[in-house]
């Protein structure tokens, strides 16, 4: 008899394929996307690469007159400039700050979104699988290993957070190779700190751990009946086991390093009030991981690359395809939304500026990438991507200004200039010559935003 996968779990869990899967991401996550690294929490890079880099896309679009300062049409300095309501509370950071207008997504076909497009570059739609690597995925490749190279959260209304509790919409290690995005914060932190923790989340781990060994083991010994090219396919199943245990495994002999950098578990874990007291311990949980050296390329999906997306706990009471219908600039409920994500923008800084490392700080070590996923508004044609950098990777970044581009090189061309920066070679990211022709008016990283 010939067995699948979805059998040999359904002798442990009971469970549909679908289902367990769905179940078995909630402990792993970014484990499907690949082998795990041996762990190096401290590496050293040379020169001005950063050694960690963050994304935040929020989903909807991202209108350039919610960041721009009023009447600053050609590039330029902001330290002169008022920067807009939406994004004030940057107001003391706009040194560290670089706004630049006038990228493009145009062959991403964005309409509601791209999808895996929009860190990947590439054409993208809803159910379409990845067509390739994301910029996160390929920069968590060449940044300083660590335990777990690449974590992804995802913010959504809590009914969604609760029904799916991952999904994968944004980041890819390859071609039909979606990394699924955490948002329980409960397992989460499950995954992070279930083994150092005591009560029920570390009853909780255990079980979850005895159960994923024996899947394991169950696996390995039955996928040796199958042909070798059902084999081949399963055989990525028994490494994504594989890759869950090992990490639980590296994450259990660094447990006293870990613990100077757990969050406490409050009622906003296990009761929350609103959708956003989530997302504030899932970015709470991502900081963690980046202070404590779990990961070192952390992106956030709020609106986790969709369409939909609730912020009840900000007093707004529209959600999801509905605010991508209304003009955000000067809208009180976007400026609610926009004044959120700065502050959470903030906090990730202000939390990397505390930790000394080298002659500064995490944060004198760190690009964040603020945008959207779905370039400037929610039905677009991709003709601009705005985009947000907070921190110049050692000066290697312009800071303390806005860029304003001529629209004709695509949001590839600055993925390929974070690339190099990082210390990857090449004039491209996922971009043939045939597409760049049509495209990309120029070749390599944008000399406009570098120093």
């Amino acid at each position: 008899m010939i067995f699948s996968i979805s059998l040999i779990l359904l002798k442990v869990m009971k469970f549909n394929r679908r289902d367990t899967i769905r179940q078995l991401a909630l402990g792993a996550g970014a484990a499907f996307s690949g082998a795990l690294f041996p762990h190096s929490a401290f590496a050293s890079v040379s020169g001005s690469a950063p050694k960690r880099v963050i994304f935040f896309l929020q989903n909807q679009g991202f209108e350039p007159g919610t960041c721009i300062p009023d009447g600053m049409k050609n590039s330029g300095s902001l330290s002169k400039a008022k920067l807009p309501e939406p994004i004030e509370a940057l107001e003391p950071f706009k040194e560290r700050l670089h706004i630049i207008n006038g990228l493009h997504g145009k062959h991403t076909s964005p309409a509601h979104s791209p999808f895996f497009g929009a860190l990947g570059g590439y054409r993208g739609s809803d159910g379409v699988p990845p067509g390739g690597p994301t910029v996160d995925y390929e920069l968590s490749k060449v940044l300083p290993q660590t335990l777990l190279p690449h974590l992804c959260i995802g913010m959504d209304s809590i009914e969604n957070m609760r029904a799916k509790p991952t999904v994968a919409n944004l980041s890819a290690s390859g071609a039909g190779q979606p990394i699924f995005m955490h948002s329980n914060p409960n397992h989460l932190y499950q995954l992070l700190y279930g083994g150092i923790s005591e009560g029920d989340i570390r009853n909780q781990h255990e079980a979850r751990s005895s159960m994923l060994e024996r899947i394991e083991s169950m696996a390995s010994t039955e996928g040796q009946q199958l042909p070798l090219q059902e084999k081949q396919r399963y055989d990525q199943y028994v490494r994504g086991f594989e890759d869950m245990n090992g990490l639980r495994d590296r994450l259990a002999q660094v447990s006293g390093h870990l613990k100077k950098f757990a969050p406490k578990v409050d009622e906003r874990y296990t009761n929350p009030e609103f959708e956003t007291d989530w997302h504030d311990t899932l970015l709470d949980l991502g900081i963690s991981a980046l202070k404590s050296g779990t990961t070192n390329t952390l992106t956030i999906g709020s609106g986790r690359g969709e369409i939909f997306g609730a912020w009840k706990g900000l007093g707004i009471e529209q959600q999801g395809h509905n605010l991508g219908h209304m003009k955000q600039k000067d809208n009180p409920i976007w400026i609610k939304i926009r004044q959120y994500n700065s502050r959470m923008l903030v906090k990730l800084m202000e939390q990397l500026e505390s930790v000394p490392e080298g002659s500064g700080s995490m944060m004198d070590n760190t690009l964040i990438v603020y945008t959207s996923n779905n370039a400037d508004k929610q039905h677009t044609n991709g003709a601009n991507w705005p985009v947000m950098l907070l921190g110049n990777c050692g000066g290697a970044f312009k800071s303390g200004c806005f860029t304003q581009l001529d629209g004709t090189r695509p949001i590839n061309a600055l993925y390929n200039s974070i690339m190099r920066v990082s210390g990857v070679e090449g004039d491209r990211f996922n971009m043939t010559e045939a597409m760049a022709k049509k495209y990309d008016s120029s070749t390599g990283p944008i000399t406009q935003i570098l120093s």
